[in-house]
């Protein structure tokens, strides 16, 4: 989000924009905001925070198999090695997928959600149906988001909680035994860390 002067009439806006803009105009002009901490703030969490922290915990994971074992037992302070930390991010715990194993985050009270890695929550996390379907039928929402799993294959959902939040870890693909961690983490998709995507070399 940009700041910009009042005379800048941006009728190409969607209406969720332009009501964005309007308020922060009339916040601005009234001395409630500072527009230029905003985008400080924005662009934090654009660039700076976000899936991209995740993905490199899960490579440093796939890559590094005693930093997998610490993440296991103490996922806040594995996380916080890598210099993620912070809001909504302080209480860790991940969970690993497996052959017979897929975890889904899902938070069933509103949208607890870890944001030093992965940023802001998607609209659709936050929204009711997938909040409680995701509980009651975990298998027809994986297949909705082109998730197909083997009928032997255990789906656990997680709840997240204001107390504590979860990454999964999803499974390594095969064929990326000699990738970089920088590669691997290029492979690794915010969705895959929630639990509503899977990862393979053509991700």
């Amino acid at each position: 989000m940009t700041h910009r002067d009042d005379h800048d009439h941006d009728n190409h806006l969607d209406p969720m924009d332009a009501r964005v803009r309007a308020l922060e105009t009339i916040l601005g002009a009234k001395g409630l905001i500072d527009p230029g901490s905003i985008d400080v703030i924005v662009d934090t969490y654009q660039n700076r925070i976000g899936p991209q922290n995740g993905a490199r915990v899960v490579a440093k994971a796939w890559h590094d198999p005693d930093y997998a074992d610490w993440l296991k037992l103490d996922a806040t302070a594995a996380i916080a090695s890598l210099g993620f930390t912070g809001r909504q991010g302080e209480h860790m715990r991940a969970v690993f997928n497996g052959p017979q194993t897929h975890n889904l985050v899902v938070c069933t009270l509103c949208s607890c959600y870890p944001w030093s890695v992965l940023g802001l929550p998607p609209v659709w996390y936050k929204s009711p149906p997938y909040r409680s379907r995701a509980v009651i039928d975990p298998r027809g929402v994986l297949a909705e988001f082109g998730v197909s799993l083997n009928e032997d294959v255990r789906i656990r959902v997680w709840d997240s909680t204001a107390e504590l939040r979860y990454l999964v870890v999803p499974m390594r693909p095969a064929g990326t035994e000699n990738y970089s961690e920088e590669a691997l983490a290029a492979l690794v998709t915010r969705d895959s860390m929630i639990g509503t995507g899977l990862v393979d070399i053509g991700t």
